[in-house]
């Protein structure tokens, strides 16, 4: 796990030495991520400088060390992440004739490159990563990002030259650096509270897709465009129309075996490994199997809250007891809150809105203190059917979809409701009524199941009344091909969260959190082994009696007792409403002060 930063463009007569100032100057923003390690390289002739920061997790040594060059000299490479079947490669490639001088997944990956090419390499990894591999010998620089989209990759452009990095502040580092805010972003994320990819913050700036590469050289940097390796609708589709025709025991089965594979590949590492332990059913499940696992008790943490009807840290430290893993847990209190809330805007570059940031932030902290690597339990919703908002929006379409003369009873409510709204002197309990049935309002008017799922994964659902000038760009929440490809609106649902809402809000929460504490985080559910399995099981073994993760649960009922996990989901929340009224008035006053907002 790393931070990788760097440029290519037009050569400019500069030095090497300017070169690789440039790419350590933009690769030092990422210091959090990599603590252990610095490094650069450049071709000024080429035009083109990697900067790197190393977290060192496998092979401590210098032979670990990045920007790595192939033993045959074409190749450099700068990666961030883990390949979790390096040494199975390293054994294949082994038998082809390659050596290896250290045992760093890192320089497996270059031996790949050499022997299968860049794609079919990429298409043998199992990982999570983001990488800039630059081709001495045809003169490209290949970008690419992991299936799931558990690692960023940002790219854009600063004058004439290309630059990418792991997060926006290694591309502003960068002399040239003069974009300006996108203001059709700001209205993405008005609606949605992230902004979805490929968008960015900035102009003339992008996140590149989830199980994408992108292709430069100095003469088409700015006409290259991202190349699906990997697709996860494509396997969503592949799996509804090819489904398991096994026993629900068959795909047990199955399913137990890819996640023990999942877990134990995870694990490797030369330094310290734990996991995030909530309690609810997919981290009891990933702790399940890595203390069956461990031939001593694995480390687990968790974070509550003094407020019962968030606080989870009870049910983690029951299952804890169960399991027999070391366990660390941590009350939140108001003095918690300070150092986090100013670091925000620092952990994250771009606004995001996820109040979820703040616990995961603190539960990140707490782990890195103990480990270096924590394995976690999410995306386990996006596959199995777990997020309670699935179920609401089956039973919501399902009432509403018969109501006869909806479309005019939902004007009528409208009117209403803006009429009273915009009178001053309605009282407060009134306005909230009236808030009610403008929301009654807007569920009757949807048309169709996609704009209802739609309109549940919108904050603010008048975006557009909130930016001046400004465009909401189309989006897969807009315009994902193949929606009506799916017979079900469950796994419609699952599809859209799978590519989108999972990588761009929860695994940016959780990549940013944890790298900000210089921790790895290691999600072995976003396996696409895994993945690809899940998507083959019909929606019975995935939601039943009222129940998500079907599946999953029968799995961990071999390990817990179902009276430890079985009862209703709730989120990662925080008590933010109450944090606003109290220890955090004075700062949240501030940001909405009208000489601030006069800026």
């Amino acid at each position: 796990m790393c931070g990788i930063a760097g440029f290519l463009e037009p050569s400019r007569n500069r030095s090497v030495d300017d070169c690789e100032w440039v790419a350590r100057m933009m690769a030092n923003t990422l210091a959090h991520r990599g603590p252990d390690d610095e490094g650069s390289w450049a071709d000024p002739e080429a035009g083109v400088a990697l900067g790197h920061r190393r977290l060192a997790i496998l092979d401590l040594s210098a032979e670990g060390h990045q920007p790595m060059p192939s033993a045959d000299g074409r190749y450099v490479l700068v990666f961030n992440g883990e390949i979790y079947n390096f040494q199975q490669l390293r054994h294949e490639l082994e038998k082809s004739g390659h050596s290896f001088r250290g045992h760093s997944d890192t320089e497996v990956m270059l031996a790949s490159f050499c022997q299968w090419g860049f794609r079919p390499a990429l298409e043998r990894f199992v990982g999570m990563f983001a990488l800039a591999l630059w081709d001495r010998q045809a003169g490209r620089l290949h970008l690419a990002r992991d299936r799931a989209g558990e690692k960023p990759l940002y790219y854009g452009w600063a004058g004439n030259a290309l630059v990418f990095g792991s997060e926006l502040k290694a591309l502003q580092a960068h002399p040239g650096w003069s974009a300006g805010i996108d203001r059709h972003a700001l209205a993405l994320l008005t609606r949605y509270g992230y902004i979805p990819a490929p968008y960015c913050i900035y102009e003339n700036t992008y996140k590149l897709p989830p199980g994408c590469a992108l292709t430069f050289s100095r003469r088409d940097r700015k006409t290259a465009a991202p190349v699906p390796y990997w697709s996860a609708q494509s396997v969503a589709e592949a799996g509804v129309a090819h489904p398991f025709e096994g026993s629900e025991q068959e795909a047990t089965d199955r399913l137990l075996a890819l996640l023990q594979q999942s877990v134990a590949q995870q694990m490797v590492a030369d330094v310290p490994v734990g996991a995030f332990l909530s309690g609810g059913i997919d981290s009891s499940l990933i702790v399940a199997i890595m203390q069956a696992q461990s031939r001593r008790p694995i480390r687990t943490f968790s974070i509550g809250f003094p407020q019962e009807n968030l606080n989870e840290a009870r049910f983690a430290k029951a299952v804890a007891r169960r399991l027999g893993t070391y366990h660390t847990e941590l009350y939140v209190q108001p003095g918690n809150l300070g150092q986090v809330i100013h670091q925000l805007p620092r952990i994250y570059d771009e606004p995001f809105a996820d109040p979820s940031q703040v616990p995961t932030a603190i539960l990140c902290r707490l782990a890195s203190e103990h480990v270096k690597v924590s394995l976690s339990g999410d995306a386990g919703d996006e596959s199995f059917g777990g997020c309670r908002r699935y179920r609401d929006a089956q039973l919501r379409w399902e009432v509403i979809s018969g109501i006869p003369g909806r479309f005019e009873l939902a004007r009528h409510l409208k009117r209403v409701s803006r009429a009273g709204l915009n009178t001053r002197i309605a009282s407060d309990p009134f306005r909230k009524m009236l808030s009610r049935v403008s929301n009654l309002s807007d569920l009757l008017s949807v048309s169709t199941d996609r704009s209802l799922y739609q309109m549940l994964m919108s904050p603010n659902r008048e975006a557009h009344l909130w930016m001046k000038d400004a465009n909401e760009p189309e989006t897969q929440h807009d315009a994902l091909p193949g929606w009506e490809r799916f017979p079900e609106l469950l796994q419609r649902m699952m599809c859209l969260d799978l590519v989108s809402y999972l990588p761009d809000d929860i695994l940016v929460k959780v990549d940013r959190a944890a790298m900000s504490v210089g921790l790895e985080t290691r999600i072995p559910l976003l396996d696409h082994r895994v993945i690809e399995f899940a998507w083959s099981l019909p929606s019975s073994f995935k939601q039943r009696r009222n129940k998500g993760k079907w599946l999953l649960r029968q799995i961990l009922h071999q390990y817990i007792p179902p009276a430890l996990v079985d009862r209703p989901k709730r989120g990662f929340g925080a008590p933010i409403a109450e944090w606003l009224r109290g220890p955090l008035r004075d700062w949240a006053g501030d940001l909405l002060g009208e000489t601030r907002l006069g800026q």
